[in-house]
């Protein structure tokens, strides 16, 4: 009985899906405000995730606030590189998602989602899913040059993997995390009160 108990007291609810599309549509939507604008310049584009992930720790830490349940922000993760594959960015990012949504949810299970630096470290590793939109750019560049090319012309292509080289992933995945903790930091600070509430400290 204390097993079937468990498993209720576990099992995504309603409630819960519904915080989940809510909050996934206002992450992604947030994120897009930042890519869009400066995606059309390709020097900025190695520092785009960094970005994203800065500014996105607001409407996350807020969604961690209503998350209680293993499991949601890896569907978050999953549903976040299905929106960017629907963009034209590809699709790598629904296995990253998956990836590093469940390590995410795994820190954040292992501080019984309340704390707060698990939140911020949980956040930070999620937060690598955006890695999956520079896998082609690096490990397949002449496709990636040739789909830029035939979206905004030859010279943009160019552009874009000349400040692409294979060493910078590097960066990109530093980049994501160091930002993806000030984000984190950022949002934690605003809603200060939100996460009291919520029982995380």
């Amino acid at each position: 009985m204390n097993v079937e108990v468990f498993i209720m007291n576990n099992k995504l609810q309603a409630k819960d899906l519904i915080n989940l599309g809510l909050f996934t549509v206002l992450y992604f939507v947030i994120g897009c405000c930042v890519a869009i604008p400066i995606g059309f310049v390709p020097i900025f584009l190695p520092v785009l995730g960094s970005l994203w992930s800065l500014i996105t720790g607001i409407p996350f830490m807020l969604f961690l606030t209503r998350v209680k349940k293993f499991g949601m922000v890896t569907i978050m993760g999953v549903l976040s590189g299905l929106l960017m594959g629907l963009t034209g960015m590809g699709f790598w990012g629904v296995p990253m998602g998956l990836i590093f949504g469940l390590l995410g949810d795994l820190i954040l299970k292992s501080g019984d989602y309340k704390s707060a630096k698990k939140s911020i470290l949980g956040y930070a590793v999620f937060s690598l899913w955006m890695v999956g939109t520079y896998i082609p750019m690096y490990f397949m560049v002449e496709d990636s040059w040739a789909s830029f090319a035939a979206s905004f012309g030859e010279e943009y292509a160019d552009r874009v993997m000349a400040v692409m080289p294979m060493w910078s992933i590097i960066l990109v995945v530093a980049g994501i995390l160091v930002f993806a903790i000030l984000g984190g930091l950022l949002g934690k600070t605003l809603l200060k009160k939100h996460f009291a509430k919520a029982g995380i400290a």
